[in-house]
This record gives structure tokens, C-alpha cells and sequence, in this order.
């Protein structure tokens, strides 16, 4: 891990991929599938497998109408998990939350990086969790609610502007900051599009870059019929191929083999991320 605590070593020198582990009942594609312990180990030594180069594990569903979940119900969900996974993978953890106390008990249960849905704006002291444990962190944008008269880049710049703020305050050095778009939160189906789109644009700013389309609805409106999350595999590697090719460096995903299989193909073409 020469990069920082947390980063796989390669990260910079190809696209990397991170596998979702969801131990929730009500995530939007998998909920219930792995909350059980022993299904989430098995899950996730599969993922890594298939080639995951990290693997995120959250333990609340941000699906829209999502209930919140208590901090103490999260940790309950994810830490057996991570506790049971983190001495036998050879690749470094991920928690998806936006708390404090879940990342702090995340970290201290073998965890490495802090996935954050809100970029360090929810919780005032989960930037400062991280920073004491060296945990690089991923800083995803995030709205309440859409509103499609934004122009969606310049909203992001002023948000990416005051997670950075937080994080250095922290002490959280930039090498340990990755900047996420948040594909399927808090924008139009519009916004989404251009923000894929103008994906070189945030990789302007000089950090890396994690995309997370997997198996969203966008997907499904675009493929012009209704579709079940777990039937937007070819949708969900399009995107990823093409968020791959202008710029994204991680890519976050569902289904782990075909997407290796994918930027196998992409690295070969393009070279390094």
C-alpha cells in the first residue's frame, strides 16, 4: 500500500474496481442477500476473487425513501462482516457511512477507508475519525433534492470545495482524498448524464476519481423499459467503460468479474488511469 495507508498500491496505474458488499434488508439491489454473517464473508472472498481491489461494505441502505438507520443498528449490521473478512483479504476495506462513531468502530474492526455519501458534510466529526486512523477517504456529492437548474459542475466544485476544507482541517493530506460524483444522488437524470460527461473536468481538481453507476435506475431509463436492478449489467458496464475512459480511477460495482474483464480491455487500449 506505497500510496497511502489505505490505497491499493496500483491505484494511478490502472482503473481499479471496488466491489459492494450490502448487509442491509432494503438496499435498492441486493438488500437481504447478505445480512446473515456467514453470507457476507463468503460474498465478499468472492468478490475478491473475481479481482475486487477493495471491497466496500455498508450497513444502510441510501436508496431513495431509504429509512435511517441508528448508528448502533449500522455497526451491528457491518462489523461481524468486517471483523470476519478483514484478516483473510489481501485487499483493503471500505465502510460506506456517513458517521462518526460507525467509521471509528469500522476502522478499529479492520477497515482501511472511509466511503462517505455526504463528503464529511453530515457528521463534523467523521473527517477527523478518519485523519487518527490515516484512512484515506472517498468524498461523495450529495444533495437533499435535485434541483435541475443547476449547472451540476459548478455545484459540485463548491461542494468538493468545502469537503476539502473539512478534510484538511482534519488533517487529512490530499493524497488520501478521492472525490466521487454521486451518480444517482441528489440530481436530475439530466444532471447525471452531464456529470458523467464532464467527469475531466473533476479530474481537473487532482484527485482521483470513483464512479459508482452499478445498477442504477438511470440505467434502466435509458435502456427505454422497465428493468429489475440485477438485470443492468450491460448498462452498468457502459458506464463504467466510459466513466473509465475520461478519467474515472475506481469503479465501483455489483457484479466484479465482468467489469474486470472490461477494464482489462480499457487499460490495454488507454494505458494507465
Amino acid at each position: 500500500m506505497s500510496r497511502a495507508s489505505g490505497w491499493p498500491a496500483d491505484l494511478g496505474r490502472r482503473r481499479l474496481i471496488m466491489g459492494i458488499l450490502n448487509v442491509t434488508p432494503d438496499s435498492f439491489s441486493d438488500g437481504g442477500l447478505f445480512g446473515a454473517a456467514e453470507e457476507a464473508v463468503r460474498h465478499g472472498l468472492a468478490l475478491e476473487a473475481e479481482g475486487a481491489d477493495i471491497l466496500d461494505i455498508g450497513g444502510e441502505s441510501t436508496r431513495p425513501g431509504h429509512r435511517p438507520v441508528p448508528a448502533d443498528e449500522e455497526q451491528a449490521r457491518i462489523l461481524p462482516a468486517i471483523r470476519a473478512l478483514a484478516p483473510r483479504l489481501a485487499v483493503p476495506i471500505s465502510v460506506d457511512t456517513y458517521k462518526a462513531a460507525t467509521a471509528r468502530a469500522a476502522l478499529e474492526a479492520g477497515a482501511r477507508i472511509v466511503n462517505d455519501v455526504w463528503g464529511l458534510q453530515r457528521d463534523p466529526d467523521i473527517a477527523s475519525v478518519a485523519a487518527a486512523h490515516g484512512a484515506p477517504v472517498i468524498v461523495m456529492h450529495n444533495r437533499e433534492v435535485a434541483d435541475p437548474a443547476l449547472d451540476i459542475l459548478d455545484e459540485m466544485r463548491r461542494f468538493f470545495d468545502r469537503s476539502l476544507a473539512i478534510a484538511r482541517r482534519a488533517g487529512i493530506p490530499d493524497r488520501d482524498i478521492a472525490l466521487d460524483p454521486g451518480i444517482g444522488f441528489g440530481k436530475s437524470p439530466a444532471q447525471h448524464l452531464e456529470a458523467l460527461r464532464r467527469l475531466p473536468e473533476l479530474k481537473a481538481l487532482g484527485f482521483p476519481i470513483l464512479v459508482g453507476a452499478s445498477r442504477k435506475s438511470l440505467l434502466g431509463r435509458i435502456a427505454g423499459r422497465e428493468t429489475a436492478p440485477r438485470d443492468r449489467l450491460h448498462g452498468s458496464v457502459a458506464a463504467h467503460v466510459l466513466a473509465a475512459t475520461l478519467g474515472a480511477d475506481i469503479l465501483r460495482v455489483h457484479d466484479v468479474a465482468p467489469h474486470v474483464e472490461a477494464l482489462r480491455v480499457v487499460d490495454a487500449v488507454l494505458g494507465g488511469a
